[in-house]
């Protein structure tokens, strides 16, 4: 598992300050999204359980020690403090797979307050990530309207860990499949391939190497019609197929062109040859916006694979995400820089027909709100077991189903504002004035 050295160094020296002088006390911090990108109507929350599993083994490493010493200069007493620590915390959160929207916490940590800020960094970088991943890829989903979709993103995420994770957070909302091996091994999901264009042109004919394909997977065989006329190769794969007389899970791949107009003319072909149940698979740079025009269209495709676009969130790369400290040592604090103010105190979000409403967690909320953030770790370990990712998936349909139309649009959507609860209101106004009082700013 990842160590405690993966944070950024302004991390550790805070931390090492606040053991320099005795400060233990329990902070909380609030990682919420502060604004969606102009693009989205909603967000996936997703990367929890990799959180959870970094916060029970976090810690230093024996040689962590030495390079902390010898390269960054913290004294002895300082390596001792950093030798002992743990997370020994409270977590609260939304369970991966819900909807959310801005504003609202994702997760809440409660822990010594060294502690609490040297897991910040990665858990920023966990949860922004797959949030961000996982509500690009329900966006898919809504435009593909009950086609399978599989992913395909594994060559062109930037980098091995995303990768998996990409295929973590499809998974979660609904695709079929993933294109990723180990993924599939690690999570448990069907894996799913075809064949590429250099395998077509290794051999002397399009024929032969759909012939050869066939034999040695009968059982699964797709063909990549389009290496040099697509519809031509849509009728090599005809003539294997009967040739052959395959019968259970036959395809043909388009990877390129018009793939609306190639669409048509390969289900026309395959009909007149008898060949109704073969599907067609489209691939090919696609997102959710060619996806959609597809579908709406009436393009006869059953089916999808979507890889770059997804695998970096193109059009929406990153999430104005935040860490904040919102109480301390029973003290509920608040910031109030200009643009990026905070709300003090620990929260709930209660979910309601109206809206969302964000309150305190010890309030008891609107009549028939359901909350949103569960305990998930109570004294640095787990409330339960691991959750897993057919849990989450039907949460995110749940919730989808019932996710207003304005928001699900994937033009211009509108997305969901959530309000302040009138408690939390109060205590901002009171936390407010009481931290001017001490930064001693005259009212």
């Amino acid at each position: 598992m990842p160590g405690a050295l993966l944070t950024d160094l302004y991390e550790l020296n805070m931390a090492a300050s606040y053991l320099h002088r005795g400060m233990d006390a329990l902070a909380t911090f609030s990682l919420f999204v502060r604004t969606l990108p102009a693009n989205r109507g909603f967000l996936v929350a997703a990367g929890l359980e990799p959180c959870l599993e970094f916060l029970e083994d976090f810690g230093f490493e024996e040689e962590d020690l030495p390079y902390l010493a010898d390269a960054l200069g913290y004294d002895e007493a300082t390596i001792e403090a950093f030798r002992d620590l743990r997370f020994t915390g409270d977590v609260w959160a939304v369970p991966e797979g819900r909807i959310v929207t801005a504003d609202e916490p994702l997760i809440e940590i409660t822990a010594p307050i060294a502690v609490a800020q040297l897991v910040e960094t990665y858990l920023l970088n966990v949860i922004t990530f797959q949030t961000t991943i996982a509500s690009k890829a329900a966006r898919c989903r809504i435009a593909a309207n009950g086609k399978d979709l599989v992913d395909f993103a594994f060559r062109r995420t930037q980098g091995i860990d995303a990768a998996m994770a990409v295929a973590r957070c499809t998974a979660m909302v609904g695709f079929v499949a993933t294109s990723n091996v180990e993924a599939a091994r690690r999570y448990g999901l069907r894996v799913a391939g075809t064949m590429a264009h250099s395998y077509i042109q290794s051999f002397p004919s399009e024929a032969d190497a759909f012939r050869a394909f066939a034999q040695d997977f009968p059982d699964r065989t797709t063909f990549l019609v389009d290496t040099y006329d697509t519809i031509n190769g849509v009728r090599s794969a005809i003539e294997v197929i009967r040739e052959m007389g395959l019968a259970d899970r036959l395809g043909v791949r388009l990877d390129s062109g018009d793939l609306d107009a190639l669409s048509r003319e390969a289900r026309r072909t395959l009909d007149e040859a008898g060949l109704p149940h073969v599907r067609i698979f489209a691939s090919g740079g696609l997102d959710e916006e060619d996806v959609e025009r597809l579908v709406r269209a009436g393009a006869p495709i059953d089916a999808f694979g979507v890889g770059t676009r997804i695998g970096v969130s193109a059009d929406a790369p990153y999430l104005d995400s935040a860490y904040k400290l919102v109480e301390y040592d029973g003290r509920a604090v608040l910031k109030l820089s200009e643009a990026k103010a905070t709300e003090p105190g620990r929260k709930q979000v209660f979910r309601r027909p109206g809206g969302d409403v964000i309150g305190l967690r010890d309030e008891p909320g609107p009549t028939g709100a359901e909350p949103l953030l569960v305990p998930v770790m109570q004294a640095g370990r787990r409330t339960g077991p691991p959750r897993t990712l057919d849990g989450a998936r039907r949460l995110f349909e749940r919730d989808l189903e019932r996710l207003p139309e304005t928001a699900r649009r994937l033009a211009a959507p509108e997305p969901p504002k959530a309000i302040f609860s009138e408690a939390l209101e109060r205590l901002t106004r009171e936390t407010r004035a009481e931290a001017l009082r001490r930064a001693g700013v005259r009212a």
